[in-house]
């Protein structure tokens, strides 16, 4: 009976019956910790005693004086007509706190870093994944190659040039599960090197760099991008930058600074990774094109449908000068194989329709129209900046954590400029880091009303 595989009503469940007291009480003892431990969720229906006793290859009786004995302490509960049930358990003191709910969520989210994903083109992406589905060949289901779907590579390659001025051929494409994957693959690629990131810049891709073996030291970032100068001190190996719209504070590097970084990596065989989490999104004028088309033999380019379709697809590219495209492509087949496959295929099928160009103009004109209205609701009274692109902006404020508690108190979240220094310290500029990406259309007005209450000091009216 030891490891036996029983089939209850619509559930399975693999028990391992401890026999040496009997096979009553090993029966009982299993089933007992299978609804402790959760593997049995309350309300799941068992079989009947006959069945479950065909099943594991016992009598019908000691089926039934297991189920008798479990009822009778309370595991399960029996009514008739409906069989025999597991009973929901009072929660202990560890299983109570495991479970506690998360933190409210805000009434209003404004924190940035999330796309509106009720834009999802679901009845795109679903004509895309059966037209891939229908044209896949058999190996699309079995492993694949690390550097992804050539498919996709290859429709990659065509929109990057045109729409970024990506220099892009398709060996030189390493598809990846998002961002994060590609900074850790390049991190591992540098084996403990020291990678210069901009200061302010989001801490969580620190994190990902440090806990990759790497060395973080910080680029400071003023009104005309990364100060690229401040390279030649640093005794950086790489730099991660977002040239075309910096996070948090939303400035389009200088063209005499991305020349300045270009230089640099040229004389230092230094390594630029190219963050363009937001490119398409601009609205003053054409989108600025990619740093990597000046470099291209020393610039990572690192791009993700997680902004323009939604975080949830898990689908990045990686663009990389041709030296490193086999040993990236090593890093990434012992990390995780390779990519889901027929993601890769639909996204491919929406790029070579057009149907992926299409929802990008539409969500550009969408977030521009969130981007005025903002603006409207602000007013002059605030300095706002970075607001030529992207699904943010950045507004200055005198004490942000006075207007974080009042944001606290109406149920508004946004994001802050303090969070993303590489240090604290005194004297620093302080602000708001807004993104109008993630509220739904219907809640985005109040949301933005709450914010101007906020930032004037103003009550929330009884």
């Amino acid at each position: 009976m030891d490891g036996d595989f029983w089939s209850g009503v619509g559930v399975d469940l693999h028990l391992e019956p401890d026999v040496a007291a009997g096979r009553r009480a090993g029966l009982e003892r299993a089933l007992r910790d299978a609804v402790r431990d959760g593997r049995l969720a309350p309300g799941t229906r068992l079989p009947a005693t006959r069945r479950l006793a065909a099943e594991l290859g016992v009598s019908r009786g000691t089926a039934k004086a297991a189920y008798d004995q479990l009822i009778a302490e309370g595991y399960l509960t029996a009514r008739q007509g409906s069989g025999t049930e597991v009973a929901a358990l009072p929660m202990d003191g560890v299983s109570a706190a495991a479970r506690a709910p998360h933190a409210r969520a805000p009434r209003f989210d404004l924190r940035p870093g999330s796309p509106d994903v009720s834009t999802f083109p679901a009845a795109a992406w679903l004509r895309a994944l059966r037209r891939a589905i229908a044209t896949a060949p058999s190996l699309a289901y079995d492993y694949g190659d690390p550097r992804g779907r050539i498919e996709l590579r290859t429709a990659l390659s065509g929109y990057l040039g045109r729409a970024r001025g990506v220099i892009a051929p398709p060996e030189r494409i390493v598809i990846t599960s998002g961002y994060v994957q590609g900074l850790a693959l390049l991190t591992r690629m540098l084996d403990g090197g020291t990678v210069a990131m901009e200061d302010p810049g989001l801490p969580f891709h620190r994190d990902v760099v440090r806990k990759g073996g790497g060395t973080v030291v910080p680029l400071p970032v003023d009104e005309r991008g990364a100060r690229a100068g401040a390279l030649d001190s640093a005794g950086a190996d790489a730099v991660v930058v977002t040239p075309a719209h910096q996070y948090p504070t939303g400035v389009t590097l200088h063209p005499e600074r991305r020349r300045a970084l270009t230089d640099w990596a040229r004389a230092r065989d230094g390594l630029i990774v190219e963050d363009d989490y937001d490119g398409e999104f601009r609205y003053d004028r054409q989108p600025v094109g990619a740093l990597q088309g000046m470099a291209p033999g020393h610039v990572v380019y690192l791009g993700t449908a997680s902004k323009t379709l939604g975080p949830a697809l898990r689908l990045g590219w990686m663009v990389l000068p041709p030296h490193l495209v086999d040993a990236v492509a090593d890093i990434k087949l012992h990390s995780d194989h390779h990519t889901e496959s027929i993601g890769q295929l639909a996204l491919a099928e929406m790029i070579g329709s057009h149907a992926y160009d299409r929802h990008v103009r539409a969500c550009r004109l969408r977030y521009r129209r969130r981007r005025d209205q903002l603006l409207d609701r602000l007013g002059a009274r605030s300095k706002v900046r970075g607001i030529a692109a992207g699904l943010h902006a950045l507004v200055e404020v005198a004490d942000e954590a006075e207007v974080l508690a009042r944001a606290e108190a109406e149920g508004l979240a946004v994001g802050h400029l303090g969070a993303h220094w590489h240090a604290r310290g005194e004297g620093r500029p302080q602000g708001l880091v807004v993104g109008y990406g993630t509220p739904r259309e219907r809640l985005y007005p109040e949301a933005l009303e709450v914010l101007g209450r906020v930032l004037r000091g103003e009550r929330r009216p009884e």
